[in-house]
This record gives C-alpha cells, sequence and structure tokens, in this order.
C-alpha cells in the first residue's frame, strides 16, 4: 500500500515548476550504455554491472567518473548524453538546469574543448527543438589543478564565447586537495569581468572554511553543497545576508558519507535561518536521484508544507543562470501549482 499512497505525492512534486542548478553531466551515464561502450572499445568495467554503481566513498566516486567518461569518446555520445541528460529534467518536471561538466575528466576531449562544447550544445540543442527542457553549462576546474591551468581555462572560455557556457565551476575533492581558493582566485576573478558567472563546489569534503573561501576569494555567485556551513553561525549570517545560494543534493550527501540519515542533513536548519538553499541531484543516475524524489525525501523528512515546497522551487530559478524570459516562464507556471 505505501508505495500507491505516495505516487500522489511523488506526481504533485513532478508537476511543480523549478529548475536544477547542481548537476554534472558525468552523473548521467546509465550502466547499460556504459556495458556497452566498454564492451565495444574493449575496456575492462571496474566492477560488474550490477553492483556497478556502488561506491566505497568519494574518491572511489571520482575514479569511476573518469572512467566512465573515458568511454564517450565520439561526438555523437556526447551528444547522446546530454539529449538523455534534458530528458530526465523533463522527466521530473524541470524547466531549465545548469548542468556542470568538468573537461578534466574526459580523456578522448583532451586538448578539443571547442569540439567537447560543440559535441554537447548539438545533444541539448536537438532536445530544445523537440520541446525539452533548455540548459546552460557551467564548465568546470578540477580542484587539484594548476592556477595556469585555470588561467588557460578561463582565456579559452572567454575567447569561444559560446552560447551555451554560462558559468565557470569548480569541483573535486576538497578534503583531498586541501585549501585552494587563493590558487584560483584570479581565475575566478577574470572569469566574473568577462560575463561568465561562477559557481564553486565547497562545504562538502570540506569544513566551513572552504565555503568562506568561496565567497570571499573566488566571488561565487552560487554554492554547489555548502552544507557544512552549519557549522559555523557567522558564515551562517554571511550567506543570509549576501543571499549566495545553496544547490544542495541531499541524497548524494547521504550516499557518499557527509551526513549519516536525512534527519541529521541541515537543509532545513539553514532553510528555517534564511538561506537561500535549492534541491538537486548532483549525480543523478549515478547515485539512484531523481528531482521529485529529492523534494519528496526532504519533504517527508522535515515536514514541509505546499508553501515550503513553493519557496524552494522558487529559489531553484531564482537560483539558476537561465535568462529573463525563461525565469518568467517558470515564475509563472509556479504561481499557477
Amino acid at each position: 500500500m505505501l508505495p500507491n499512497a505516495r505516487t500522489p505525492h511523488i506526481d504533485r512534486l513532478r508537476s511543480l515548476p523549478k529548475a536544477e542548478v547542481h548537476a554534472h553531466l558525468e552523473g548521467c551515464f546509465e550502466p547499460s550504455v556504459l556495458e556497452q561502450w566498454a564492451a565495444q572499445a574493449r575496456v575492462p568495467m571496474p566492477r560488474p554491472r550490477e553492483r556497478l554503481l556502488q561506491f566505497e566513498g568519494l574518491a572511489d566516486f571520482l575514479h569511476f567518473l573518469d572512467w566512465a567518461c573515458g568511454l564517450a569518446s565520439t561526438r555523437e555520445r556526447l551528444a547522446e548524453l546530454s539529449y538523455g541528460f534534458c530528458k530526465r529534467l523533463s522527466d521530473s518536471g524541470a524547466g531549465y538546469a545548469d548542468v556542470i561538466v568538468n573537461p578534466t575528466h574526459w580523456t578522448a576531449w583532451h586538448g578539443r574543448l571547442p569540439d567537447m562544447i560543440d559535441a554537447i550544445d548539438a545533444g541539448f540543442a536537438a532536445a530544445e527543438q523537440d520541446g525539452l527542457p533548455s540548459v546552460g553549462l557551467c564548465v568546470s576546474l578540477l580542484r587539484t589543478q594548476s592556477s595556469d591551468a585555470a588561467a588557460e581555462l578561463v582565456d579559452s572560455l572567454v575567447a569561444l564565447r559560446h552560447p551555451r557556457v554560462v558559468a565557470l565551476s569548480i569541483d573535486g575533492n576538497e578534503a583531498a586537495a586541501g585549501r585552494t581558493g587563493p590558487r584560483f582566485a584570479d581565475a575566478f576573478r577574470r572569469a566574473g569581468a568577462a560575463g561568465l558567472r561562477r559557481t564553486v563546489h565547497a562545504g562538502e569534503s570540506s569544513g566551513p572554511e572552504g565555503v568562506r573561501d568561496a565567497i570571499e576569494l573566488l566571488g561565487a555567485d552560487r554554492i554547489d553543497h555548502g552544507v557544512r556551513a552549519i557549522e559555523d553561525s557567522a558564515l551562517v549570517a554571511l550567506l543570509v545576508d549576501r543571499q549566495i545560494p545553496l544547490g544542495i543534493c541531499p541524497t548524494s550527501n547521504l550516499t557518499l558519507g557527509v551526513y549519516a540519515s536525512i534527519e541529521d542533513h541541515p537543509i532545513d536548519r539553514l532553510r528555517r535561518a534564511g538561506v537561500v538553499v535549492s534541491i538537486n541531484t548532483d549525480d543523478p543516475v549515478l547515485l539512484g536521484a531523481s528531482l521529485e524524489g529529492e523534494y519528496a525525501l526532504c519533504s517527508q523528512a522535515f515536514g514541509w508544507s505546499d508553501d515550503d515546497l513553493r519557496a524552494l522551487a522558487r529559489n531553484s530559478i531564482d537560483a539558476s543562470f537561465a535568462n529573463a524570459g525563461v525565469k518568467a516562464e517558470l515564475i509563472q507556471a509556479l504561481s499557477r501549482w
């Protein structure tokens, strides 16, 4: 009886007009597709297919991303993956997404950034022509890269000026890399000066100090994760004062061991403190997360009302890097929900 009882709730959450602002293209590989591509390339699978998405932690997860992305070696495969992302968005009731792609993971495309972005754009453009949601691309640095590599990426993005690219991002394992904000401050400053938005992974495997660096050194317009800001009341006050949104991914935080249970997760405490929070999937296929499922998980854990859900959806739209027309359409749709 329980699954049937929950179906209307999920359907209502699916119909909630919303955006997604923290999702990685690298996290959208279906196991069956990976198995097929690996067989064609004669590359061994890291684990049997039935256990392919069972990760031992963040480091194991990031190694897996490198393996999976290495199989997406053709324009057609990258376009297919991008189209599939838009289909998944539509199925979850999202009207727009900012999606992160980190070129360091995609070994077949190293040194070919314009071609890679063009292939991804082809998939998104085909999806939009078919009436699926529009997507902005956030091109990401890896936290272990050098300041010279960061400068090179920014120079490439500024020279390319591809209309699909909306932001510079940075991701990777904070705990393994240590403090990196000072190393990337100049690259983020120049990206902002060139008109790119700035979104920063912080406060996941690092503590609140990573979030503070994201704000003060990297000029973050939005922070991906940011949950461990809850450990520093002055930092929470800064996030509230500057209204810097957090793109929070509850299932990701649970699966990768940041928090032991949804009841321990600080998303509701941050929301109640006045921080702008949105709900996202991070790596939806690899972590078994859907956008409507994330809303359901939190709604049931924290007793959110329809007004709370509407406010969270509005946060996601406002925090996105969508153009004004797309935002206006989504906000109008939200008012009718």
